[in-house]
């Protein structure tokens, strides 16, 4: 790229859009009075044809015309010989005889310089046609010159031969009104390049404005980190910008968004830790205080405070699991997703499910079903919807398990969920006032909500009847494995 190539491209977008609306209308201007030029000298050199080919007829047509034209061929002179006559025609009017001589006629304002191409109208004779063409005078005035062929007869012999008779006006009335025309287109183009630089910049600034309120408001964010900030766009606009503002506009209030939940989730996440956290202090400064004091606790009461150590690390050791679940992006996800047999996952889920609650009888129908999802967040999400089903189910109760036609259903027979309480069952960190004494992080539900619209598909819970609650995973596959890809 050219050094001035790279120079236009670090200018403004205003300046860059000015020159080039300036260079269109300079290109269109010039094209314009150049066509409008020619086309004026066309017509004026039209117009000075017509009128010598009026006076060539007239010259070459009087008898008294030939006789004068006989008589300067025999008084062959190159000075105009100034008549009597009152009216002296703007012309120059001259023979030249077969050598190419020029002899001036009477009233000729005067002498026509002659051409190779005059001599050429001369020898070609009858067979010859006269032609037009641009010229000098003896003093060098531009002239038009036309030449055509003149038979000639020597009177005291009678021979015949040829010469030519040359009829030219001057072109300065012609050139004068070409020069002044030229002026004029010139200067019109200058104060149209100009008006269009202006008109140019003009337009860049009014259609640049709603460019420059986006940068102002990008810089504000930058320097402020607020993301309140919005671009007003009216409603019934389409062009580029407003699609830029609108997106703008869209990104910011997603950016917030996000923002928020990350610092809910933050806020909840400390409030969730606090808990657990706090237990443990306790637990351990009474551990080490008897062993600072020499005074031992109770084997009863230090096994006690033991296991609520290990059940507070536990509790921990989950709640951070589910923390880190819930901090994956989707893109991160969706690089792991590969076909899946969701009934080997559920088989998974229900062995880990009876392993906790071996006191319970867990009925299950699984067909088979194949879906696209990240295998370990999946089975994750069924460990999920498996151990609620445990947390709530009654003593030696019952839990229902079928997965049929991509739809998989667990059922328990616990105390269920109250109807004021179910919007909330998948919010991040909520739990039932009447579950609040059970472990959990109020997290579970929530990861199981986000893994299965990952998956593309979507998960209820309801009431049961007859008590207890349903939950309902519905996922798109096939019954069938898809063939691999090569």
């Amino acid at each position: 790229m050219s050094k001035v190539g790279r120079r236009f491209r670090t200018l403004p977008i205003r300046a860059r859009l000015s020159m080039l609306v300036a260079a269109a209308v300079a290109f269109a201007v010039a094209a314009v009075s150049v066509t409008c030029w020619f086309i004026v000298q066309g017509k004026l050199y039209e117009q000075v044809n017509d009128d010598l080919q009026k006076s060539s007829r007239m010259k070459g047509g009087q008898g008294g015309q030939i006789v004068q034209m006989q008589d300067a061929l025999i008084n062959c002179t190159q000075t105009p010989q100034t008549s009597d006559i009152p009216f002296r025609p703007n012309l120059y009017t001259q023979v030249v005889q077969a050598n190419g001589t020029p002899c001036v006629l009477e009233d000729s304002l005067g002498m026509i310089k002659v051409t190779q191409a005059d001599k050429d109208v001369i020898k070609n004779g009858d067979s010859g046609k006269g032609i037009i063409r641009n010229g000098t005078d003896a003093d060098g005035t531009s002239v038009r010159v036309m030449t055509t062929p003149l038979p000639l007869e020597n009177r005291a012999t009678g021979a015949h031969s040829y010469g030519a008779v040359m009829v030219a006006v001057s072109l300065k009335g012609t050139e004068s009104t070409l020069n002044d025309l030229a002026l004029i287109l010139l200067l019109v183009s200058g104060i149209g390049v100009i008006g269009a630089g202006a008109a140019g910049l003009a337009v860049a600034r009014t259609g640049l404005r709603p460019v420059d309120k986006l940068t102002e408001a990008v810089e504000h964010v930058a320097r402020t980190e607020d993301l309140g900030i919005r671009i007003p766009v009216e409603e019934d606009s389409d062009d580029e910008i407003a699609r830029l503002s609108r997106s703008f506009n869209s990104m910011t209030a997603s950016l917030a968004n996000s923002r928020e939940l990350q610092q809910q989730l933050i806020a909840d996440a400390g409030h969730e830790l606090r808990t657990p956290l706090t237990s443990l202090r306790t637990n351990i400064e009474l551990l080490t205080r008897s062993e600072e004091t020499g005074r031992p606790i109770p084997e009863a009461d230090r096994k006690a405070l033991l296991a609520s150590v290990k059940a507070q690390m536990t509790e921990l050791a989950s709640l951070i699991g589910d923390l880190q679940e819930l901090s994956r992006s989707e893109g991160q996800q969706g690089e792991r997703v590969q076909v899946v047999a969701l009934e080997e996952t559920v088989e998974a889920a229900l062995h880990r499910a009876r392993l906790r609650g071996p006191e319970l009888t867990i009925k299950s129908v699984i067909d088979p079903w194949f879906v696209r999802a990240e295998p370990a967040a999946l089975e994750r999400a069924v460990v999920n919807i498996l151990d609620n089903a445990v947390k709530f189910s009654p003593d030696g109760g019952t839990i229902e398990v079928q997965l049929s036609g991509g739809v998989l259903t667990v059922r328990d027979h616990g105390p269920g969920i109250p109807v004021d309480e179910l919007p909330h069952v998948f919010d991040r960190f909520w739990r039932s006032p009447s579950a609040r004494a059970l472990p959990g992080s109020g997290l579970g539900l929530s990861i199981v909500a986000r893994t299965v619209q990952q998956a593309g598909g979507e998960v209820t819970l309801a009431r049961a009847e007859g008590g207890g609650t349903v939950a309902t995973v519905r996922l798109p596959g096939a019954p069938t494995a898809p063939p691999e890809t090569p």
